[in-house]
């Protein structure tokens, strides 16, 4: 595996979004102006010929593991954040496609009069047709961070990278927000990561990442161009590599 982003060798790509994402700064729901600025820059990538497939959060709606109401039963609550992932799928799709632009949406759940079960296959399928997919739903289980449903469905998708879209330029020493002496990490491989404690992403999807040699690409979805930037440009973000 290289240690040094090379564009030239990714095709077929899963990038993860949060929710929040969506709701730009007022912090819930969808900003109009947000959304149709990155459906532009999603059209953008898969008209240079990439083969994209997202998976979207939820917390624009409802944050399932972090819902302040912890006396709730966890599995319900992280049940209604697999639904707002959907939510949030449903949408976007519906903003590609009055662009012009195939999308589909997949997912882990079982609600067929509303959306098509997600199998690698039908996904597969539907990328090579170009379509942007949606893949929605989580890990359709609880206790698991839609980072962990990203890097899974990568693995089973076979992409060549896994695109973390983030506020910052992409991994640093510290939080950059918190510390002003926290500096930028172009490449880090997983072992380095481990042994910094860099917090890439959750354990469970890291440690899946690395497992399965997965990279990862960091990057800052607030600046305009960067999705495009982060898949041509190795100095756009950070690559974390095996």
């Amino acid at each position: 595996m290289n240690k040094v982003f090379q564009p030239q060798n990714v095709k077929r790509v899963v990038l993860k979004l949060s929710g929040e994402v969506l709701a730009g700064e007022q912090g819930f729901g969808y900003a109009d102006s947000v959304i149709d600025k990155l459906t532009d820059e999603l059209i953008a990538v898969r008209n240079l010929g990439y083969s994209l497939a997202i998976v979207l959060g939820g917390g624009n709606i409802f944050r399932g593991g972090t819902w302040r109401k912890q006396e709730l039963n966890r599995v319900v609550m992280d049940s209604i954040g697999m639904l707002a992932t959907i939510q949030n799928a449903l949408y976007v799709a519906e903003v590609l496609v009055s662009k012009g632009c195939p999308a589909e949406v997949f997912s882990s759940l079982a609600i067929d009069k509303v959306v098509p079960r997600y199998s690698p296959q039908a996904a597969i399928a539907a990328m090579e047709a170009g379509s942007i997919c949606f893949l929605s739903g989580g890990t359709g289980n609880p206790f698991f961070t839609t980072d962990t449903g990203a890097v899974l469905r990568a693995v089973e998708l076979k992409a060549d990278i896994v695109l973390k879209a983030t506020k910052v330029d992409g991994l640093y020493t510290a939080d950059p927000m918190k510390d002003k002496t926290a500096t930028f990490i172009s490449s880090a491989s997983f072992q380095e990561c481990l042994e910094q404690r860099l917090g890439v992403m959750d354990l469970t999807a890291f440690s899946l990442a690395a497992d399965n040699n997965m990279p990862i690409k960091i990057f800052n979805i607030a600046k305009p161009g960067m999705l495009k930037d982060a898949l041509l440009k190795p100095e756009a973000g950070t690559y974390i590599h095996p």
